[in-house]
């Protein structure tokens, strides 16, 4: 579950299931429901990083990337959102913000709280490779494996 408990139950459950895809449900349960994981990691060898003080920025050579968190962030944007939201930390809750802060951007949030979440997740598949229609190369789930995950998570569908 998320930690920023202010968000409405639709938004929760579109957190939860973006976890879900990106982190996968063995690394959610095998860590700090994924806001303590570095890319690259699987359930045999999570790579967890252990301060929330900063973006860890380790870079995975195997991967090219720096993604970390439950949202997996990458190092590059974490100075600005830090600042644009006054992040003290990426604990967290800094991190829930930060992937609501790019649901708002996409304008995708309005479509989350009105349960229309196939539009949703296209509207920010560019974000999250894990996405269908991301095109990164890497593993997109299927929309309805996402909807699944999304409906347990205690989500609303239009």
């Amino acid at each position: 579950m998320p930690r920023l408990t202010s968000a409405s139950g639709n938004v929760r459950a579109f957190l939860d299931m973006l976890a879900w895809s990106e982190i996968g449900p063995g690394l959610l349960e095998h860590s700090d429901a994924g806001y303590d994981v570095l890319v690259g990691s699987t359930p045999r060898v999570p790579l967890l990083f252990t301060s929330y003080a900063t973006h860890p920025n380790i870079y995975n050579r195997r991967t090219n990337s720096t993604a970390a968190g439950r949202y997996q962030i990458l190092a590059r944007y974490w100075p600005h959102y830090r600042e644009l939201l006054k992040l003290p930390d990426f604990g967290p809750v800094s991190q829930d913000l930060y992937a609501i802060q790019q649901l708002r951007e996409r304008k995708a949030l309005p479509l989350i709280e009105s349960g229309h979440i196939t539009a949703a997740i296209a509207m920010v598949s560019n974000i999250w490779a894990s996405l269908p229609g991301a095109g990164y190369g890497q593993h997109e789930h299927e929309v309805k494996n996402l909807l699944a995950v999304y409906k347990a998570a205690g989500g609303d569908v239009a």
